[in-house]
């Protein structure tokens, strides 16, 4: 209990500096909100009244003292072009993004630990060199390229998969399996190394002196090991879903977060830019969390303190 208490309140700092960062970028952006709202044929008083309603004619540390404590109540602030309270924009676009995280956490799992436990098994092979070639491929290319060659290869070109939009198992493969391939390069280049160095020791030795099968050797004494490294990963990829979930999105036209995120970014919504930051890093903070609480039960060796 006091190591979840101590972790908690290492998270509640980090989103504090986090939300401290981003306010001070987003207050050093040459935009003038106020004018925003108002309009470009607003006079300067209309202006300056908005502003004084806003809070913005404030000094630096009170604006952010007040969103602070906005923010402490759950309150994300009020879009300036929407009109719409942030939260719930978050909130109505938040499930279509974690349905897009579930299956790119599918697909980088499905694909990494499969192609890291095949090259750990055929190690200095050809076979071992060539998926080793693929995850290096997954983790250099940039996911908008690998978006729109899918998009070019399975929607255009085969017609297997429609070119964007939102609503069937159909619409999630392409962007899911895009956002997942660059996690699979990474888990199948730690799978392989963790993999190797189990099968290398004592204990699978004797195993296979008892006589027992490959597979249960495999699945039964090495890989419950050797995925170790991969937990602890899961939750480091939700800050990486959270970079590329922008981009990914916004090639295959799903409406999650993401999308809302690069609308904010092209009209310089603030309020909207500052919430799904937030949103975002509180994903991020309780990913690692979880990850760190979750070792523990897979291998008791592991003690939290």
């Amino acid at each position: 209990m006091a190591y979840v208490a101590r972790r908690l309140l290492q998270s509640l700092l980090i989103l504090v500096g986090i939300s401290l960062v981003t306010f001070v970028l987003l207050y050093l952006v040459p935009a003038d909100p106020a004018r925003q709202i108002a309009g470009r044929s607003a006079t300067a008083q209309t202006v300056e009244n908005i502003r004084e309603q806003l809070g913005l004619n404030l000094p630096f540390y009170q604006q952010y003292l007040r969103y602070l404590g906005d923010l402490l109540q759950g309150n994300l602030g009020r879009s300036y072009l929407q009109k719409t309270e942030v939260a719930e924009l978050i909130w109505s676009r938040l499930p279509a993004s974690l349905l897009l995280m579930a299956g790119a956490i599918a697909c980088e799992l499905a694909i990494g630990l499969t192609m890291g436990a095949i090259a750990a098994l055929r190690r200095g092979t050809t076979v071992d060199n060539s998926l080793m070639v693929v995850s290096f491929v997954g983790v250099s290319a940039p996911q908008f390229v690998i978006g729109i060659l899918l998009l070019y290869v399975f929607a255009v070109r085969l017609e297997w998969f429609p070119i964007g939009g939102y609503g069937t198992f159909a619409h999630l493969v392409l962007p899911s399996v895009t956002l997942g391939f660059l996690g699979a390069g990474w888990y199948s280049r730690m799978m392989r190394s963790s993999l190797i160095d189990v099968l290398g020791q004592d204990y699978i030795r004797t195993a296979r002196a008892k006589g027992l099968k490959r597979a249960q050797i495999l699945f039964v004494h090495a890989m419950p090991n050797a995925i170790l490294p991969i937990i602890a990963m899961i939750g480091i990829d939700i800050g990486l879903f959270m970079s590329g979930i922008v981009v990914v999105e916004s090639v295959f036209g799903w409406p999650g977060i993401g999308q809302l995120a690069w609308q904010a970014i092209q009209r310089i919504d603030i309020p909207i830019i500052m919430g799904v930051t937030m949103v975002s890093a509180f994903a991020i903070v309780i990913g690692n969390l979880l990850a760190d609480l979750i070792a523990p039960l897979v291998d008791p060796r592991i003690k939290l303190r």
